[in-house]
């Protein structure tokens, strides 16, 4: 969606390295979110982008207007089932139709064998993958590894939003993340146990306001009792006006 960091500069050096011909699509969908505001917000700085993709060696940049994706007329929703559910999807009604329904139109109009995301966005990983699959749509979605800063912190986006002091207390996320994976390492399996623990990091963080945390099923997302299969930990915390999302998975 633009407003490209170094995550960004990772994937296309992967697809880079595996394929022929890489294009770098470039479109701030306004479709998946939530609010207005956030939509106006979001961060764009499109000559910024298009010298980041030709230093990075794109073959091609597409960034089509809103009317060229959704011309007049438009009146198609791709609504992606459980998985699209729970997390995002509950906090954010209808978000992951609007990231379902534009990638299923940028697979069609680009044509592609591959496609990378960041594993920072795991769960929109898995709905793509899924509505993939389900459309027999003949590009595979690759995932590769999440992207931070020296101090723990997910690049994304959003963090520009973050003030001077909200900045320096964001890390805790990454923090939380490292606890509970630190207690399922040393052998402890009980769900709650794992959601206990990166709550309490996150409250030595007085600005962190927490909306959720999650000790899920690696494949389905449901919350987990016990740990005892591949699980995904995540979390989403506010910090002023910006919202952040991380992810670790174990297992």
């Amino acid at each position: 969606m633009g407003w490209l960091h170094d995550g960004h500069r990772s994937l296309i050096r992967r697809a880079k390295a595996e394929n022929a011909t890489t294009v770098v699509t470039i479109f701030v969908n306004p479709r998946q979110f939530n609010r207005a505001a956030d939509f106006t917000q979001y961060p764009r700085n499109e000559a910024r982008d298009l010298e980041i993709c030709r230093t990075e060696g794109a073959d091609l940049v597409w960034a089509p207007p809103v009317e060229e994706v959704y011309p007049p007329g438009f009146d198609t929703v791709v609504k992606v089932g459980a998985v699209s559910e729970p997390l995002e999807g509950a906090a954010r009604p209808g978000h992951f139709d609007g990231v379902a329904t534009v990638v299923g139109i940028l697979f069609a109009l680009v044509g592609a064998e591959r496609a990378y995301f960041g594993q920072k966005d795991a769960q929109q990983v898995m709905v793509i993958r899924r509505m993939a699959l389900d459309l027999a749509l003949p590009t595979t979605v690759v995932a590769c590894p999440t992207v931070r800063e020296d101090d723990g912190l997910a690049l994304s986006s959003r963090n520009v939003h973050l003030s001077t002091a909200e900045r320096a207390a964001a890390p805790v996320l990454h923090r939380a993340l490292m606890a509970a994976r630190e207690r399922w390492a040393g052998g402890e399996r009980s769900g709650d146990v794992l959601r206990t623990e990166m709550r309490r990091t996150l409250a030595m963080e007085p600005l962190a306001v927490v909306e959720y945390v999650s000790v899920a099923d690696g494949e389905t997302l449901r919350e987990l009792t016990t740990v005892d299969a591949p699980a995904l930990l995540s979390l989403a915390v506010r910090f002023g006006s910006t919202r952040l999302i991380d992810n670790e998975a174990i297992g």
